[in-house]
């Protein structure tokens, strides 16, 4: 199985910016994207970018043109850089990676907080 190890969340002022990354070790061969995953307490978890293996990219609609995600292949991490961020973007972001069978694997989470 693959491990997921992720880094770069913490406390940011509104407007500011944050990059996260999430590295994998172990047999990938069957991934299909991967991405990060967002959840507020009380809240269920949302999606909030993924990549294809295609090199497709899909978007939550509250973060589109402020986030990008991205894929380092030769370091196996996918990359979340987080601009114009808002306090309505503090969670716990999760990376995750998604197999041909749409088996999810995820991460330990990662706290990201936005002050106004």
């Amino acid at each position: 199985q693959v491990q997921l190890v992720e880094s770069g969340g913490g406390l940011v002022q509104a407007g500011g910016s944050l990059r996260l990354s999430c590295a994998a070790s172990g047999s990938g061969f069957s991934i299909n994207a991967r991405g990060w995953y967002r959840q507020v307490p009380g809240n269920q978890r949302e999606l909030v970018a993924r990549i294809f293996r295609s090199g497709d990219t899909q978007y939550a609609d509250s973060v589109k043109g402020r986030f990008t995600i991205s894929m380092d292949n030769a370091k196996n991490t996918v990359h979340l850089q987080m601009n114009s961020l808002k306090p309505e973007d503090t969670a716990v972001y999760y990376c995750f990676t998604e197999d041909l069978w749409r088996r999810l694997n995820w991460g330990q989470g990662t706290q990201v907080t936005v002050s106004s």
